[in-house]
């Protein structure tokens, strides 16, 4: 037991005499075991660099960046897309929401006719195609080419059961689920116009009829 007592306050000095006490300031770098992210390969602004030819940290923007809400000369718009678009706003076309409850159905907002409705999912099958299918798959089986690389099968819109199916869950709570997210989805809330979002909901609805049609 002596020699346990003795070892171990031979192990206290060590430790002590590598990492000093609490408090304690040295002139030398600190050992660090796990340096976690002490050190990282970023510049910060308005510092200097040598990384760049004129010394200085901060760059300016990429020639055409345009960001959101400061735009030249009172415009609201983002690539023609009014920034409210994105959101902010209330009532069943911005949120999904009508009440405490989900809504259904396209919102008046849409102004839909025969022409403007097959428009608006033509517009719907193009915004899948770019943010969608890439996990959902093009016919919305879930088998997007995420899953060969070792990413689970999405969530199938086609699927009766299916946790993000319109026909278990209303248009309204589809909307949220692409504004916000869902599990492993990260939100589009920043990427995708409000009429962008229905407009995929509309195409969504496209792919439940030809699987239908086909059973």
């Amino acid at each position: 037991m002596r020699y346990f007592f003795l070892a171990y306050a031979l192990i206290a000095l060590v430790v002590v005499g590598i990492f000093g006490f609490r408090g304690q300031k040295f002139s030398e770098p600190p050992v660090r075991v796990f340096p976690d992210m002490d050190e990282q390969d970023k510049l910060r602004a308005q510092k200097p660099s040598d990384f760049f030819a004129d010394g200085q940290g901060g760059r300016l923007p990429v020639d055409g960046t345009q960001a959101l809400g400061f735009n030249p000369h009172g415009q609201r718009e983002i690539g023609g897309i009014p920034e409210y678009e994105f959101g902010g706003q209330t009532g069943y076309y911005y949120t999904g929401h009508v009440g405490d409850y989900y809504g259904n159905g396209m919102p008046e907002e849409l102004e839909l006719t025969p022409e403007s409705a097959e428009a608006l999912i033509r517009r719907g099958e193009e915004r899948y195609a770019i943010y969608c299918a890439i996990c959902h798959g093009e016919s919305g089986n879930g088998n997007g080419i995420t899953a060969q690389y070792g990413v689970p099968v999405a969530g199938n819109p086609n699927a009766k059961l299916n946790a993000i199916s319109p026909e278990v869950y209303p248009d309204g709570r589809l909307y949220e689920v692409i504004t916000m997210g869902k599990g492993q989805m990260g939100g589009y809330g920043y990427n995708i116009p409000v009429r962008d979002r229905w407009a995929i909901i509309a195409y969504i609805h496209t792919l439940q009829a030809a699987k239908a049609s086909a059973e």
